[in-house]
């Protein structure tokens, strides 16, 4: 089964990367056996990855990185947690006061290539590797190591002894070699924030004492270690431990976790996936906990149905970790909530599945393009799954992203995740503005266009860490819209999006609406206008920038005049109709452009108005 998983994934690889802008892709398969000790919370382990330079340069050094190092005093994280311009909400904890006993570590020794030891240069998180034989393009070379870590207090993510009760909580957790590609090494430092991985296949097993039980990614080979439902048959314990074995193919992370509380139950998801769902045996959330797995399959349903297929076989929901975090087939989230939430928090990290696992851009340059895709599809599967029905589901990212905008701390979407001056700022602009990013789009394009950009940037982009250049073409070819304009104003700058109504004249047998373009931003222009017959209309203006324009998207009459080119801070539409006939004028009825101040988007007509009318 394993190898027919592994040929399809192949299938996929290969035949979409040729339409992404990287052209090639790099491959790690890695092979790792871990000792856990779960009084000490130490572990031992042992690695042999095969490593595949499938791009055109020579390749003298590699680099790994060595996460939990972070999560001790004095690291680049702890500093960076205090020396922020405001308090970064993730971290509860100040890392430079932990105690000895609540650190992490991670520490590699006897590195070899081909057998030959290297010898590595250490930066806390980040493992620098000459080699001693250059690995030419097209080449493969075989890389082992020991390692040892200290599992630290639940702090960020991963950890042990969360607030839950739940033992391990393991994300991020071995020598991970970093990912090289178009841009060259992606070796951050690791402060917190976003991740970006190598493509693979995963061969994993872990020695934990018997009475845990473990939740992985990829498929577990032993099941029976599960006991019900598969049989009574125990596996041999090694020195009262178990082991689990698990292979996840096409993966660029591996990730699990381990409790001796643990309920495991399994659901049936759709096109034959299996849910499994890890949660502590607490009678205040067993029942949240059941009820969440119906739900969980509607939303991979859902998924399926708006992004494309989910292309693996399993899918973990495990409770854990600090709030809600996404890794390949597996998430981790907190389980004591209220139903409402645990639904909200599976179905953003289940997204990230599509977004951060098949897709896989690089989230410390481009996070927008992962958590906020991720908050616009989610916030919509919610609002169905739910039946919340709510008129503007996306309001609470539109919000978020006014105050961003507003606060005088915002910094281009394009900036390094790492480098945002403000974690408020870092947060809007990935989750929020992101999302908006996605909304605003369906207003320039169209919501049928920018539903069947969604699936064709997944079916030819899939396993392939696409940019936001990519995306933008898909946008385009499916649209006959130009769109170069939009990504680099909206992306790559702080530029704000503000019309306005400036006067409205009676000229002759028609009226004259004269709109400004205060904000730097250009965007089209949806504008309704009622009249005291009860009609209503849409007069639509595109800009010359787009060189095309959207198809009519109500159902009342439209009308597509001249475009506005952007060097013009005015623009007059001319209707044929009477100024006094005039009810009502607004610009974008339906909020999904992001104008800062819709105060001036709108004309009513007051009495006062139609007192000098009727005089008239």
């Amino acid at each position: 089964m394993f190898r027919i998983y592994l040929c399809s994934f192949l299938f996929f690889l290969y035949s979409f990367s040729s339409y992404s802008q990287n052209y090639w892709q790099q491959s790690v398969n890695y092979n790792m056996t871990v000792d856990i000790d779960v009084n000490s919370f130490q572990y031992y382990g042992k690695q042999s990855l095969v490593y595949t330079n499938n791009s055109p340069d020579t390749i003298n050094k590699v680099f790994y990185h060595l996460y939990f190092n972070a999560f001790r005093p004095g690291s680049e994280m702890a500093t960076r947690i205090v020396s922020g311009k405001d308090k970064n909400k993730r971290f509860d904890v100040d890392i430079n006061t932990i105690p000895k006993e609540e650190e992490g570590s991670l520490v590699v020794s006897n590195i070899r290539q081909e057998g030959e030891l290297l010898s590595p240069v250490n930066s806390e998180t980040i493992l620098e590797v000459p080699l001693k034989k250059t690995l030419l393009p097209g080449k493969s070379t075989t890389i082992s190591l020991d390692f040892e870590g200290q599992v630290p207090k639940m702090i960020r993510r991963a950890g042990r002894d969360s607030k839950e009760g739940v033992a391990l909580s393991m994300g991020q957790w071995y020598p991970k070699l970093a990912e090289y590609d178009y841009d060259g090494w992606n070796a951050e430092p690791y402060i917190g924030r976003e991740f970006h991985g190598v493509w693979g296949d995963f061969d994993v097993t872990i020695n934990i004492d018997k009475n845990y039980v473990v939740a992985a990614s990829g498929y577990l080979q032993n099941p029976k270690n599960y006991g019900h439902g598969y049989g009574d048959s125990k596996p041999r314990a090694k020195k009262g431990k178990l082991s689990w074995r698990f292979i996840a193919p096409m993966v660029h992370d591996f990730t699990w976790a381990a409790d001796p509380d643990f309920i495991h139950d399994t659901y049936p998801g759709p096109n034959g996936v299996t849910m499994r769902f890890f949660y502590k045996n607490n009678p205040k959330i067993i029942d949240n906990w059941k009820k969440l797995q119906p739900k969980t399959a509607e939303l991979m349903r859902f998924f399926n149905n708006t992004i494309g297929d989910y292309p693996y076989k399993e899918y973990n929901v495990v409770q854990g970790g600090d709030g809600g975090m996404e890794y390949a087939m597996l998430t981790l989230i907190t389980g004591n909530r209220k139903f409402g939430s645990l639904v909200g928090v599976t179905a953003h990290e289940l997204a990230h599945s599509w977004f951060q696992h098949v897709l896989a851009t690089n989230e410390m340059k481009h996070g927008w393009m992962d958590e906020g895709f991720t908050s616009y599809i989610s916030r919509l599967a919610v609002d169905k799954i739910l039946a919340e029905n709510k008129v503007f589901p996306l309001s609470g990212s539109y919000n978020g992203y006014f105050r961003l905008a507003l606060s005088g701390f915002e910094q281009p979407q394009s900036t390094n995740s790492n480098r945002y001056d403000y974690n408020m700022a870092y947060e809007s602009t990935s989750y929020s503005k992101g999302a908006v990013f996605l909304a605003q789009l369906g207003y320039i394009i169209g919501q049928k266009n920018l539903s069947k950009t969604i699936k064709e940037y997944y079916r030819s982009h899939k396993f392939t860490h696409p940019t936001p250049n990519d995306f933008r073409r898909v946008a385009e070819r499916v649209s006959g819209i130009q769109l170069k304009w939009y990504l680099t104003d909206w992306t790559q700058t702080t530029n704000q999006i503000d019309y306005g109504i400036k006067k409205i004249d009676a000229v002759n047998e028609k009226t004259h609406i004269t709109f400004e373009r205060i904000g730097s931003m250009p965007m089209p222009l949806d504008v309704l206008i009622s009249y005291s017959d009860g009609s209503y209309e849409i007069q639509y203006v595109p800009i010359s920038l787009m060189r095309g324009e959207k198809n009519n998207p109500y159902n009342i009459p439209w009308t597509v005049n001249k475009d506005w080119a952007w060097s013009m801070p005015e623009y007059m539409l001319e209707v044929n109709r009477l100024k006094k006939d005039v009810v009502s004028i607004i610009i974008d009825p339906t909020g999904y452009m992001a104008d800062i101040n819709r105060k001036n988007n709108e004309f009513f007509k007051s009495l006062k108005d139609e007192k000098a009318d009727q005089k008239k």
